[in-house]
């Protein structure tokens, strides 16, 4: 895949660092190599990972500053098969010293990365709930944005916000930043406003929106107090399965979008023969939520603009 992916949402409670850990998780079981950098001062996505946040001896903050290079921090999260790049509350203060800093503040993330870019296959990168210092290197140094949100009335406005910010960082400082998809997290079926927004969402986003839907689920919220991603935790949960048809997903798109420059020639339009069928190569998990949770009567259209 090759890409450096930010979650973020400017709204908390979201699932933000539960996608993080958890999508981080499954897309290391399909052998692909990982990376996850914890940019959130609030740690949870260290802790979420089995690492106890107060023992650090190098973290995300010393990366930030240039103390160290970013690879001699990097910690292996067992269970799990992925690298960590840790954090705590230090990165408060760090935000504060980035802000000081007469130039090049908003891109220390990025060039931090640059020499173990192509060692990982993905890399995704756990933002704090805001806009800050923190969440702009993010998206500096990403090639697109995982947006999870609760399909809530005020999560729409939160998405507003959020996608004007991500047009201001693709102006001024990463032009091929890009929306990787949205995220329906914490959904509830029988809940009618949650049906509805999700209708919202696939009008004014259509294929953004990833099919995969991540329910409201007991062993997903209890597995970061064992320190665990929840395929360890309890791997048949409908939260596993749901994080393993997300790495699915995505890697299904991603063979959609390569495989045309892959295949370049065209058919000749004087054969009338059927195109050839392509098999589905990547199936880890259906879906734990189909698309049938979103046939919702039409909303009010509270949306003012798509992407």
């Amino acid at each position: 895949m090759k890409r450096v992916i930010a979650i973020a949402n400017q709204k908390g409670g979201v699932g933000k660092t539960t996608t993080a850990v958890n999508l981080a998780a499954s897309l290391a079981a399909t052998k692909r190599r990982v990376l996850l950098l914890d940019l959130d001062p609030q740690g949870n996505a260290t802790m979420g990972s089995g690492i106890d946040k107060s023992q650090l001896e190098r973290s995300s903050v010393d990366v930030l500053l240039g103390e160290i290079d970013l690879a001699s921090a990097l910690l292996t999260v067992e269970p799990g098969g992925f690298h960590l790049l840790p954090a705590n509350q230090d990165l408060t203060a760090a935000e504060v010293q980035l802000l000081q800093m007469p130039n090049g503040r908003e891109s220390r993330l990025r060039e931090a990365l640059a020499p173990i870019r192509e060692s990982f296959d993905v890399i995704l990168i756990d933002c704090p709930p805001s806009l800050n210092m923190l969440t702009v290197n993010s998206l500096v140094a990403a090639d697109s944005v995982l947006i999870p949100m609760q399909c809530e009335y005020y999560a729409l406005e939160g998405l507003a916000a959020l996608i004007g910010t991500v047009e201001q960082i693709r102006e001024t400082a990463n032009p091929s930043l890009e929306i990787e998809g949205l995220l329906r997290t914490m959904f509830d079926p029988r809940n009618n406003l949650a049906n509805e927004v999700s209708a919202q969402l696939i009008t004014h986003f259509g294929e953004k929106v990833f099919r995969t839907i991540i329910p409201r689920n007991i062993r997903l919220a209890e597995a970061p107090s064992f320190g665990k991603p929840v395929l360890f935790h309890d791997k048949e949960s409908r939260g596993a399965l749901s994080y393993l048809a997300l790495a699915g997903e995505m890697i299904r798109r991603e063979e959609e979008e390569t495989e045309p420059a892959q295949h370049p020639e065209q058919p000749d339009p004087a054969q009338h023969s059927e195109p050839p069928q392509h098999p589905d190569r990547a199936a880890l998990a259906e879906p734990a939520q189909s698309d049938s949770t979103d046939a919702a009567p039409a909303a009010p259209d509270s949306l003012s603009s798509g992407p």
